[in-house]
């Protein structure tokens, strides 16, 4: 369990543009979110002395980038082989090496030329392991269709309806619509949605997330020293990490799921729950990794937001919208802000703590969740102003 409860901070963050077709390399991307992040905080290149970040062998190396800036002491770099559930893992690992006295101030970034580089819901290697080796020769390979049974499932076990997936996307891009950094800001129906082309069986085009050029970077550094910089601090209450006996499965690897019907967020609860001291009725707003509109109501009902099965009637009637009792994904998410592998969730929840989110900005928020993969594994983070 995470105990290192309000010690520390996050002191800056940075972000590119977001984009189909950046036209720059990664290197570049993850420089700039790096370089802005840095000066956001109040502190200068000088002063990072610890970088970390994550990839699917589809980004630019922590040193690399810490060379591209004239970091001229990285005593701590370090690159996780990571999917989705990556974005809260580096920030959680970036306070343990500063407990740990391997660096003072860590630089934790995620960049990716997602859409005119290598495309993650794209086909996979023909030779993986596990399952997957059988499965791919049939052409069961791409994460959309692995997503998709597990929404099916949901469906034939709870009576989950489209009705469900429509309410997550339409509101996801309402708050999509008035944050200039979205990719998708074009207003959406459920009309519209009802009539978006199919991808996979029960998901149509609006229930997969964007595939997006850009990057995101925070600083990370002690509580006290946060307190005396530039921007008002956000404190990490807590955090999680993990997703049960069979999370280092493959994503096609499910047949070994003990249940079809609920995901990571099941095992890590009561660990990220009980690391921050809160319980789910405290958080004022979520940012949940939404790489499907199904992934969503897993979390939901995971984390104890809701029962398990109950996570469809849970998101109708507003309760997920801007002014709801829960607001989710204020960006737009995954599903219409940016795909940037998650990281851009930890990006909107600093601005919704310091207050500083524009139009999208939750009144009184204090306490944000965010979460980060979608099904074997994942991890999830508790920020507070």
């Amino acid at each position: 369990m995470f105990k290192l409860s309000d010690k520390y901070a996050i002191a800056g963050i940075g972000n590119t543009d977001y984009s189909k077709f950046s036209g720059r390399t990664v290197r570049s991307l993850a420089t700039e979110a790096c370089l802005k992040a840095i000066e956001d905080a109040g502190l200068t290149v000088a002063d990072i002395d610890g970088i970390v970040s994550f990839n699917f062998n589809d980004s630019a190396p922590a040193m690399g980038v810490a060379t591209e800036m004239g970091i001229e002491n990285a005593g701590y770099a370090v690159d996780y082989a990571a999917g989705g559930n990556g974005a809260n893992l580096i920030t959680l690992a970036a306070t343990a090496a500063i407990e740990a006295g391997l660096a003072k101030n860590v630089l934790c970034f995620r960049a990716m030329n997602g859409r005119s580089g290598f495309r993650l819901g794209g086909g996979r290697d023909m030779s993986a392991y596990g399952v997957t080796q059988y499965t791919a020769p049939l052409g069961w390979i791409t994460y959309p269709q692995a997503m998709a049974m597990w929404a099916r499932r949901h469906m034939i076990d709870y009576g989950t309806t489209e009705e469900h997936w429509a309410e997550i996307a339409t509101t996801f891009r309402d708050n999509a619509v008035i944050n200039e950094r979205a990719m998708q800001r074009t207003p959406m129906t459920k009309d519209d949605y009802y009539n978006s082309r199919f991808i996979v069986d029960p998901f149509r085009m609006y229930d997969i997330c964007l595939e997006s050029d850009g990057a995101c970077a925070v600083v990370i550094t002690s509580a006290e020293q946060a307190r005396d910089l530039k921007q008002k601090p956000v404190y990490i209450m807590g955090g999680a990490y993990g997703g049960g006996p069979s999370q280092g499965d493959d994503l096609f690897d499910a047949i070994r799921w003990p249940s079809h019907s609920h995901n990571c967020f099941k095992y890590l609860a009561d660990d990220l729950w009980g690391s921050a001291g809160i319980a789910p009725k405290d958080v004022d707003v979520a940012e949940i990794y939404d790489c499907f509109t199904y992934s969503v109501l897993m979390a939901l009902e995971g984390l104890g937001f809701c029962e398990e099965g109950e996570g469809g009637p849970f998101v109708m009637g507003g309760r997920i919208a801007r002014t709801g009792e829960l607001p989710l994904n204020t960006h737009g998410g995954l599903l219409s802000e940016a795909y940037i592998h998650g990281f851009n969730h930890v990006i909107e929840a600093v601005e919704q703590l310091r207050g500083t989110a524009g139009a999208r900005q939750i009144d009184g928020a204090e306490i944000a969740l965010t979460t980060a993969g979608a099904m074997t594994c994942g991890s999830a983070m508790i920020l507070r102003n």
